[in-house]
């Protein structure tokens, strides 16, 4: 087979291996012909396996050529049930790692039983497999239960399950495998490797999950893991939680399997995604994920991109002159510490060390008038980049004496053969050798008469080494000259030698493999110099990354349709959420939009609950979860799409909004539906922010409507979490009336009646996507069917039904007899003095009534129907009380 054409096969089957991998998220085997078979044998042995969390087998396959933009994290989870007081805890022990930079996480705490906390955990790591211990046989313990509602969660987030034994999730050996794992602390004698001093092992349930986990990625197995790994433990409550809803509701991220299938600016991700670096995509992944409930930590990444929105000039220079250039440099510190790393990552590193000079001048360059901004430049960014820069200074020395750079233009990586005296003693050797090949080229020319490289030509062929090639027509001048020994012919012409050249060959040759032998054991030297950089170049590629995603906020708020602006942040539960011409970013930059902005004003203990009624395509949706995306952004540390903010800290954002079913698993539309609000109903506090769109739409209206209301109620009463409510149910919005907090918003509609007889489906209906205070009475539903253009014969019964079921409940009150106020008023009067001669008859002299016994009340009876007896002609001859009485 043509090389090329093998080529185009391996590169399709990566494509292909890196797709099922990364976005089917399917797990891969490859085998191989078992040693001594051909290639047709039928015995096969696996060589290598690997899973959308477990990438190591297969890395340097699948990312040659790219970069890795989502890091593959794996988690073991175990479960512990307890018994107190009564109540069930369940307290959730989770082990992760990130085999892409060797880090190992943990993390432990109390859950409940919809698992949220851990559904929150798997969010906020972007987790891609899950290690769980297998059930039992009969499926009936509470420990199968939990495990069946475990497993739901993860299906809902679109991790893959991995169910291993029980057995292997306990931590026996966890102390031991650590100590050989964990990288040493220089700054201490102690090390972290010692289990005295690893904080980690202390919790209760998680080391179980962590032996699981290193057991099954085979970590001790590779002797470039040991003493190469860094643990940390994961506090929840650092971060905004999110579930699988949330992520779905603010198209914070595309799901899974849809990788490259969308538009780029119809995710959050996509279109804050300016970064220049892998690693700044893979931050910004993280943040995204993991937006801050800390005050200052949040004002610091606002400062930091507000400088930068100001400064454009630097913001410019930084991203294209400096960041567009960076490597990823945490896969090739990985490839230093495997050994597999190779002169080109050597001098791509150099090409780092080349430009951190400008990047620190450039960052002392940024101009602001505000000192503490200056010293928040220098804490974050100038600091470190000044420390790299000295601790790099060598690295640059050490490539400039090793390195031939001259010949980097040529895209050959190479020693300097004066680096060392064996390889400039070959180097020399060469050097005549290519002039023996010259001085034979020119005498064979003047011998044949023939003009050298026009006709002539000196060729390195792969088949004969040096020799002499003439066309097919040039070739007779050669004929019947003995010294001249012919090769072969192929249709580019006649391959002959000398004798002299075929030495010459031969010695080229043999010189050019001593040569690379020489050079290799070099290239090896310089490598593993290179490596003892690796800690410098994580810490290096950390901060870049960390400038990259600041300079990418940056950049996409200035450059917005409306530029963002920076919003200011409030204490947890202290403030209001204030949002002026509020935007929804991924809309406003759709291809022929015009985006309509709306305010929002939510008043703790006065409009903390707001009802948002409204036409179908009104815009409803589109107004709530804007308010969610903005909080995440303005979390996250970025500016958001208003022309002023106030934001309050969120711990968490819980939605409900759309609910997709799912036959395969049994569970329905409705079934997700409850599930999903019974989550933000368990996992919502006073601090949360709660958006949820058309509830109970999945069952009976009735039944919907109840659980909309009761639903509703709880939140507005009992959580008085900020909640946005958008609902069909016209009837909730009366809820305003029992709780003064909640609030009324209606989307507006502009109707304009037609003139013929069905005037009703003549309306001319002007969508205007603006919020106001107050209720819709209508939603449009028959009129979004006629814009589908359903046939008019359906639009028509359509319309006909919907107002028999609205009139369904005022025909009886039409039917009911009319009466003057003259007759109803008389009819109260008749009744008032009858009531008052029967209280008369039964109380006291003094006006108390009597206290009943059953005789009593019989005696009470009687006078009851005197006193009618006495009032009958009054009663019989006034219609209101005929009518009244006949209605009860």
């Amino acid at each position: 087979m043509p090389k090329h054409g093998k080529y185009r096969m391996e590169s399709k089957a990566l494509s292909f291996l890196r797709d099922a991998l990364t976005a089917k998220q399917l797990r891969v085997e490859i085998w191989k012909p078992a040693p001594g078979q051909t290639k047709k044998a039928s015995k096969f042995v696996l060589e290598k396996e690997a899973s959308p969390g477990n990438l190591q087998a297969v890395e340097d396959l699948l990312f040659v050529n790219s970069d890795i933009l989502s890091a593959p994290i794996v988690m073991a989870i175990k479960i512990v049930s307890a018994s107190a007081d009564k109540t069930k805890t369940k307290t959730v022990g989770i082990a992760f790692a990130d085999t892409s930079i060797r880090q190992l996480g943990v993390a432990d705490f109390v859950d409940n039983d919809l698992f949220s906390n851990t559904e929150s955990l798997i969010i906020q790591l972007s987790v891609k497999e899950a290690l769980i211990p297998t059930g039992t046989a009969s499926g009936n313990t509470d420990r199968d239960i939990d495990l069946n509602k475990l497993k739901a969660v993860l299906e809902r987030c679109g991790v893959v399950i991995t169910e291993k034994k029980p057995s292997e999730f306990t931590a026996k050996n966890i102390e031991d495998d650590l100590m050989k794992l964990l990288v040493q602390d220089p700054g201490s004698s102690a090390t972290v490797g010692n289990p005295q001093t690893i904080s980690q092992l202390s919790l209760p349930v998680a080391p179980s999950a962590l032996s699981a986990l290193v057991n099954y990625l085979s970590l001790l197995t590779d002797p470039s893991n040991h003493g190469a790994f860094s643990i940390r433990t994961h506090d929840l409550s650092q971060y905004m939680r999110l579930d699988a809803s949330a992520l779905r509701a603010l198209n914070l991220t595309e799901p899974p399997g849809s990788a490259g299938s969308i538009n780029r600016n119809a995710t959050l991700l996509g279109l804050l995604n300016k970064c220049k670096t892998a690693q700044g995509t893979r931050l910004l992944g993280s943040w995204l994920k993991q937006p801050l409930v800390n005050l200052h930590e949040i004002q610091k990444r606002q400062n930091l991109v507000e400088m930068f929105v100001d400064d454009s000039s630097t913001r410019r220079n930084l991203q294209d002159d400096f960041l567009k250039f960076m490597p990823d440099m945490h896969r090739i510190s990985k490839r230093f510490k495997k050994s597999a790393a190779s002169l080109e990552d050597v001098v791509r590193v150099y090409q780092v060390v080349l430009k951190i000079p400008g990047l620190i001048a450039n960052l002392e360059g940024t101009q602001t008038e505000q000192d503490d901004y200056k010293s928040l430049l220098e804490e974050i960014y100038l600091k470190d980049f000044r420390e790299f820069n000295e601790n790099l200074c060598k690295y640059g020395e050490m490539v400039e004496q090793t390195l031939d750079l001259d010949e980097l233009d040529n895209h050959k990586y190479v020693i300097k053969p004066d680096y060392d005296p064996r390889l400039q003693e070959l180097a020399n050797k060469l050097i005549e050798i290519r002039d023996g090949l010259d001085q034979e080229h020119r005498e064979v020319g003047n011998d044949l008469d023939l003009e050298l490289d026009k006709k002539l030509h000196l060729e390195n062929s792969q088949n004969y080494g040096y020799c002499f090639r003439l066309t097919k027509n040039d070739a007779k001048a050669v004929i019947n000259k003995r010294k001249y020994i012919e090769l072969g012919t192929v249709k580019s012409g006649v391959f002959f030698t000398t004798k002299t050249l075929k030495e010459l060959a031969g010695d080229y040759q043999e010189t050019t493999d001593t040569y690379s032998r020489t050079q290799s054991g070099l290239v090896k030297e310089v490598v593993n110099i290179a490596a003892t950089y690796t800690p410098v170049l994580e810490a290096l590629d950390h901060v870049i990354a960390h400038l990259d995603v600041i300079l990418s906020f940056a950049h996409v708020s200035v450059n917005a349709p409306e530029p963002y602006v920076k919003p200011v942040m409030l204490e947890k539960g202290t403030g209001n959420l204030i949002l002026k011409e509020a935007r929804h970013p991924c809309l406003e930059v759709q291809d022929d939009i015009s985006f309509i902005p709306n305010d929002v004003e939510m008043i703790k203990d006065e409009s903390e609950f707001q009802i948002i009624t409204g036409p179908n395509m009104g815009g409803k949706s589109t107004y709530i979860r804007q308010v969610g995306v903005i909080a995440l952004m303005a979390q996250t540390g970025c500016f958001v799409p208003c022309s002023e903010a106030h934001v309050p800290i969120f711990d968490s954002v819980l939605c409900r909004v759309g609910a997709g079913d799912s036959q395969l698993k049994g569970v329905s539309t409705f079934m997700a539906e409850m599930l999903e609000t019974a989550t933000i109903l368990k996992s919502a506090t006073k601090d949360s922010l709660i958006i949820i769109d058309e509830l109970g739409r999945g069952t009976s209206t009735y039944d919907g409507f109840g659980l909309a209301w009761a639903i509703s109620e709880h939140i507005a009463s009992q959580i008085r979490a900020f909640c946005l409510f958008a609902t069909h149910f016209h009837e909730l919005t009366a809820l305003d009336q029992e709780l003064s907090h909640v609030k009324n918003l209606h989307v507006v509609a502009h109707v304009t009646q037609g003139d013929d007889e069905v005037a009703s489906l003549n309306q001319d209906i002007t969508l205007l996507y603006k919020v106001e205070p107050g209720v819709s009475d209508q939603s449009f539903g028959i009129h979004v069917a006629k814009l589908a253009n359903f046939p008019e014969n359906v639009v028509k019964l359509a319309k006909r039904k919907a107002d028999e079921l609205e009139d369904f409940g005022t025909d009886k009150v039409q039917t009911e007899p009319q009466f003057s106020p003259a007759v109803t008023e008389n009819g109260i009067k008749i009744i008032e003095e009858l009531l008052q001669n029967w209280a008369s008859k039964t109380s006291e002299p003094d006006g108390d009534v009597i206290m009943s016994d059953d005789s009593t009340s019989a005696a009470q009876l009687e006078e009851l129907r005197q006193c009618v007896e006495k009032y009958r002609p009054q009663i019989e001859n006034n219609p209101w009380i005929q009518s009244l009485i006949t209605s009860l």
